[in-house]
């Protein structure tokens, strides 16, 4: 073999070595839009939360695509990009009830939050509201038990999935208050939305930025937050706890993952970029504004949150005797 050909050899694998480096793969990264993929149809909450990313990301990474894969209580969006190919390229916008709740709801998940995703960033954290149609006769908390207490079992309400916090902050003022609310789930906050404000369900569970959305047509009230202290878009309206319940107090939070497997100098990649954008002056006005509190959070944090937050709904799901049927 002549010394020239094994030069010229030689050369290629030195190319083909440098173009799977770390730092080419990186460098290389992303060549196409990214798409996110939201267990919940359009117009919530968390299309608020990446759009706003994808906005403050795009100069660095390049387009950010939603894809709405609502369903299953947003197990069909988890389970989807589970089965991605692990390229940097299909990213999950993961919540609080997909990632901690659901493994202690569902007998046979089809995925697990700690095996199956690699953690990026949790981007954001937020509390919910109690929202009641306008027609419910009552102005503050203590009405609206006396009210549904004097209804029976006639009185229901919504949340926008079973086994999600929406559902459990209803369960928890159920056994505070010693109601008997009948639980109705949807799929998704948007469907929720409209049959609160059209009064088919008196009351819905949602997340203060949802409620935030809805006040200003007349046709609901909020009475109550599920935070610690007042929420700051909402400082007229009292904490569950202020009104005599402090037990009933949730909060959740949005994190992105992306599939087992995706390189780690991608992973880093992602990490910078979203924590950044997250941390910038910009989105952080936008989650304010509705609802959300910026975390940034990176994946070791993130993964310590799962595990505490799994350990705690655990807790508050088994109280309750409950066990997801769909």
């Amino acid at each position: 073999m002549s010394q020239a050909r094994l030069t010229r050899r030689q050369a290629m694998a030195a190319l083909a070595a440098a173009a799977a480096s770390p730092l080419a793969l990186a460098q290389a990264y992303p060549s196409k839009p990214i798409k996110v993929l939201i267990g919940v149809p359009a117009g919530g909450t968390q299309d608020v939360l990446t759009r706003a990313i994808a906005d403050a990301v795009r100069q660095s990474l390049g387009t950010l695509v939603i894809d709405n894969r609502g369903g299953a209580a947003g197990r069909i969006a988890v389970e989807a990009v589970k089965n991605a190919e692990p390229d940097g390229y299909t990213l999950l916008l993961g919540t609080a009830g997909q990632m901690v709740m659901f493994p202690n709801a569902y007998k046979n998940l089809n995925y697990d939050p700690f095996k199956d995703f690699v953690p990026i960033v949790n981007a954001a954290s937020f509390e919910l509201a109690m929202v009641v149609h306008k027609d419910v006769p009552a102005n503050t908390l203590a009405e609206f038990v006396g009210w549904a207490k004097g209804q029976g079992n006639k009185v229901s309400f919504a949340s926008y999935g079973a086994g999600t916090p929406s559902h459990f902050l209803g369960e928890m003022l159920n056994r505070a208050a010693g109601l008997q609310m009948v639980h109705v789930p949807y799929r998704g906050s948007t469907p929720a939305r409209q049959d609160v404000m059209g009064g088919t369900v008196p009351l819905y569970f949602d997340t203060v930025g949802g409620a935030i959305t809805m006040l200003p047509t007349g046709r609901v009230k909020v009475l109550a937050t599920s935070g610690a202290r007042r929420s700051p878009p909402m400082p007229a309206i009292p904490t569950f706890t202020e009104q005599g319940y402090k037990d009933v107090v949730a909060s959740a939070w949005f994190s992105y993952y992306a599939p087992a497997r995706t390189p780690q100098p991608i992973v880093d990649r992602l990490r910078a970029e979203f924590a950044r954008a997250v941390n910038s002056r910009e989105v952080r006005q936008q989650l304010l504004v509705n609802g959300m509190y910026p975390v940034g959070d990176g994946p070791e944090a993130l993964l310590q949150t799962m595990r505490e937050d799994t350990a705690r709904w655990g807790r508050i799901m088994r109280a309750t005797n409950f066990v997801a049927t769909d």
